[in-house]
């Protein structure tokens, strides 16, 4: 099935065109003539043996398959929608280890024991950690800058709190961070030939990420301690996370909460030296709204898939047993059915039920206060010490076939 006003080819998780830009024009055209479309794809090119998936792009529509997992599997082809081409089937089963690739009732059990780490008390009691890294994050980076004033905002600022507050969550020394940050960037850069990043080499860095976390495990379960991993895995009584679970979950962590949290805050600093009215009224008034609609701006995720367990219907179309389904999370929080002027950045948007932490059901995203709180944190710090910064660049996307990714962003201080 052809969709009009569409070039002949197109598919929104074509890498290629997601280093460019995001295809907003063309999901706008989606939602209007064809919110349930058949994406056709050569075999093999995705790391899957079919003929294509069916890009939902409705904020209804993703929500409601993303609210049925009866329906719609994250563990039969996993959430991710597209692999390199080299991958193999035995490579894919793998992934279905993580959380994230799970069906009820093994990812009900898995998230039950894991959002112990996650309850508001346990957020609460990060924030003054993060608050003060926050801000000698920003601080560093100033005296860092070049003779100009130059610095990149990616590498300097955004990446680090995302890591640091993984590393304060699961109790990983702070010097370990940038070990962690090497191995979460292979693992999604397979696709940016800048980093020269083999689907074999994202493997090995996966594994010595598992590894990592699987030795932080073991110690814990001899030696308990006061931290997030001694609850999950040596916690009595209870149910824990076996070794090798702990060690995915951090593997999801090191993914879901580092890449995506960096680039919500890659996008944001754009966004506000893009849109300096909302950058001075940010300063002026820090509204609490301010980080949700960073999240529905920037939608760091732009696509997952789900697999039809079984023969279906979704916005008119038949949809058949084994069918992929990209619920494009970008297009529905631009949706104009659930958004006013959905284009307008907009800091003061209220509400906002964007999908940018997922459409709800089991997989809605864990760790949303924490990702909530990190944005907050580093951009009051921003407000604080760097207020008059300003673009020295456009920014380097990333190549990637599902992340909507911000690689470098350079800014200038005043």
């Amino acid at each position: 099935m052809s969709c009009p006003h569409l070039s002949a080819g197109f598919d929104a998780t074509d890498p290629d065109l997601l280093q460019g830009r995001v295809p907003h024009p063309e999901f706008a055209r989606l939602r209007q003539t064809a919110p349930v479309w058949w994406c056709a794809q050569p075999p093999g090119v995705t790391g899957f043996a079919d003929e294509g998936y069916w890009a939902v792009t409705r904020h209804a529509d993703v929500k409601y398959v993303s609210t049925h997992p009866e329906l719609f599997s994250s563990n039969e082809n996993t959430a991710v929608i597209r692999f390199n081409e080299h991958i193999t089937r035995d490579q894919i089963e793998v992934q279905k280890l993580i959380m994230l690739n799970m069906d009820p009732p093994e990812h009900t059990r898995v998230r039950q024991i894991v959002q112990r780490g996650f309850t508001p008390r346990a957020i609460r009691g990060l924030e003054h950690a993060l608050r003060t890294r926050a801000r000698a994050i920003v601080e560093e980076a100033r005296s860092a800058a070049g003779p100009d004033g130059a610095f990149d905002f990616v590498t300097r600022v955004a990446v680090e709190l995302p890591l640091q507050a993984i590393a304060e969550l699961i109790g990983v020394p702070q010097e370990d961070r940038a070990r962690i940050f090497d191995w979460s960037n292979k693992m999604v850069a397979y696709d940016d030939p800048e980093y020269a990043i083999t689907e074999e080499i994202g493997a090995e860095a996966a594994m010595e990420l598992i590894g990592y976390a699987m030795n932080l495990a073991a110690a814990r379960k001899q030696c308990p301690a006061q931290d997030i991993v001694s609850r999950l895995v040596a916690a009595e009584g209870e149910g824990n996370l076996s070794s090798d679970e702990f060690g995915f979950f951090v593997l999801l962590l090191a993914v879901a909460g580092n890449e995506t949290t960096r680039n919500a805050i890659s996008h944001g600093m754009h966004a506000f030296l893009t849109h300096p009215d909302q950058w001075e009224l940010y300063k002026r008034e820090r509204p609490a709204t301010a980080a949700e609609e960073i999240v529905r701006w920037a939608t760091p995720v732009v696509s997952f898939q789900r697999t039809a367990t079984q023969d279906t219907e979704l916005g008119g179309q038949k949809i058949r047993k084994g069918d992929r389904i990209g619920l494009f999370y970008s297009s529905a929080n631009y949706d104009p059915e659930v958004f006013e002027n959905p284009e307008t950045f907009d800091i003061t948007r209220d509400p906002n039920p964007h999908l940018g932490f997922g459409g709800g059901g089991p997989h809605f995203c864990l760790g949303k206060s924490l990702a909530i709180k990190e944005i907050e944190l580093i951009f009051q710090a921003l407000a604080d010490e760097l207020p008059d910064l300003t673009l020295a660049g456009d920014p380097r996307r990333l190549r990637a076939a599902w992340l909507n990714g911000i690689k470098e962003l350079q800014v200038r201080v005043a």
